[in-house]
């Protein structure tokens, strides 16, 4: 427990810390890890927190769907190539043989996000530990390389289904949010904000965004944060309900029944929580 607890205050994590002893067992095992879950749950401070603990090189890839082989593996620099041929002297490695050459971690953020040709240039590196380099050759993995990546579920925008093949290469842990008083210590930490009551207002309007039947997407512990930072800028006593329309409606998603605008909808929503809240 001293690790995790060593870990939490070096990264600033609240809490997490059966997920953190789950994924440090993984990584500690030799085996691959993959975080999973909905967008403002922590992934990547996690993700970031256990590969630091490690102690090894860290190479990081954002994935998006305009990510190429190349830019994982490496290239070729045509001007060099040009006067020196192909070979391993006018190969530029990415960060995935890096990582391997030096017994490092990638870490992929947002790995299903990545194409699918790109996702599977992992698979020997993962399953052999090797990968063969045109005009390169086989390159080996070091024994203490590993791969952390996280991924945001299916259903989310610009996200996509991991094969079953990559899937079965690593080991899974799930992040889901966390509770209410664990998510106010978050905020409160991240925005500085000495106002208590302020702080609780906005976790628990963003929390009632995840359960209320009009909302398809609730909003992650970010629009609270926004909310609270907003809020503090404004006067009057509408201050915070001003502050959670622009903070929350570009992180939420409405139903199709909905019927009306977000505006609309946010409004009501918005004085019926303060009620309850009140």
């Amino acid at each position: 427990m001293d690790t995790i607890r060593n870990i939490q205050d070096r990264y600033g994590i609240v809490g997490r810390g059966d997920e953190l002893a789950l994924a440090l067992a993984v990584l500690g095992a030799g085996h691959h890890l993959l975080l999973e879950g909905p967008v403002g749950v922590g992934k990547t401070t996690v993700a970031l927190a256990v590969c630091g603990h490690l102690g090894r090189p860290v190479y990081r890839v954002d994935g998006d769907d305009r990510y190429t082989e190349n830019k994982l593996t490496g290239w070729f620099d045509p001007p060099v190539v040009l006067k020196a041929g192909y070979g391993p002297d006018t190969f530029t490695p990415g960060p995935l043989i890096r990582a391997m050459r030096e017994g490092g971690v990638l870490f992929i953020n947002e790995l299903n996000r990545m194409p699918e040709a790109v996702q599977n240039v992992l698979l020997p590196a993962l399953d052999e530990r090797r990968i063969v380099v045109p005009h390169v050759g086989e390159v080996m993995a070091s024994p203490s390389f590993l791969v952390v990546a996280t991924q945001n579920p299916v259903e989310y925008v610009a996200t996509g289904h991991l094969s079953e093949a990559l899937r079965d290469r690593f080991e899974h842990v799930g992040l889901h949010y966390q509770d209410e008083l664990a998510e106010v210590e978050i905020v409160g930490k991240a925005t500085g904000c000495s106002d208590e009551v302020m702080v609780r207002e906005s976790v628990r309007l963003t929390r009632e965004t995840r359960a209320h039947p009009k909302f398809k997407k609730g909003a992650s512990i970010r629009a609270a944060m926004a909310m609270v930072r907003i809020a503090m800028r404004l006067s009057g006593p509408d201050a915070l309900k001003t502050a959670a329309r622009a903070a929350l409606a570009t992180r939420v998603d409405l139903k199709d029944e909905a019927g009306e605008g977000l505006d609309a909808i946010l409004e009501a929503v918005l004085d019926d929580l303060k009620k309850k809240i009140r």
